[in-house]
């Protein structure tokens, strides 16, 4: 279907248990990310950012509630299907880039597609790399070892690596937090430029500034959604109080 979102949570809650102390660590999130979508996550430390990326790329269980990925319910695939679905449809982007010095950036950006359930031509491989480190503009670097690189150019091939395996969304963890201002804002303008492409992007942030670069803005607040809104809508109210 159309509609169906991409990304979608309902009523899903996180507990941690840790020697027999639970810590509530989401509490019935709804949230939906459709096609096209770009949507930053804020709020302060320990409001479960992080932890409500991890469970949308499938790197953690919910605890309850369900959750969808092309209108696929997960709650009920085994560990080897989970793998081949995160693979298929989510592009990781971390803070620290994960890259491996002793490959090339080509390799780099290759690694993950070699690795796929439904594997590719090794020309596939080679135009699906090219075409991502192009679109990051670094193609020129296909040869450098990364730590040949700057911090930001290492961002771009960490963003290159996720988007040649062409998946339904980018899940993007504080992508600016090891990078000076400067190399913040060239990294905030290619995932802008991704998206306006139509890449789907969904990205956890502290800095209110980069969050104002997406589409529509989630804040939560001691695990719960305390508001979720077009960028629009927010500069409206803002207008509204300023007025007030």
């Amino acid at each position: 279907m159309a509609n169906t979102p991409v990304i979608e949570l309902i009523n899903v809650s996180k507990v941690y248990v840790s020697g027999g102390v639970e810590t509530q660590a989401l509490s019935e999130i709804n949230l939906n990310v459709h096609k096209g979508d770009y949507v930053a996550i804020s709020g302060p430390s320990g409001c479960g950012k992080s932890t409500l990326l991890s469970l949308m790329g499938l790197l953690d269980d919910i605890t309850e509630g369900c959750y969808k990925i092309e209108g696929v319910d997960t709650q009920s695939l085994d560990l080897d299907t989970l793998a081949e679905l995160r693979n298929l449809h989510i592009g990781f982007i971390f803070q620290s880039f994960n890259l491996i010095d002793e490959l090339s950036v080509f390799d780099n950006v290759a690694l993950p597609l070699i690795y796929r359930e439904q594997s590719l031509s090794q020309q596939g491989i080679a135009d699906r790399v090219h075409k991502a480190l192009s679109q990051v503009e670094i193609a020129h670097r296909a040869d450098h070892k990364p730590n040949q690189l700057s911090g930001g150019q290492q961002q771009r091939v960490a963003i290159a690596r996720a988007l040649a395996g062409e998946p339904s969304i980018l899940l993007v963890d504080e992508p600016t937090g090891n990078l000076d201002s400067k190399n913040g804002d060239a990294v905030m303008a290619i995932l802008d430029k991704l998206n306006e492409q139509g890449t789907t992007i969904c990205m956890v942030t502290h800095d209110p500034r980069y969050a104002g670069y997406a589409k529509r803005q989630v804040k939560l607040l001691d695990g719960e959604v305390l508001q979720d809104q077009s960028a629009e809508q927010q500069a409206k109210d803002y207008q509204t109080e300023e007025v007030l």
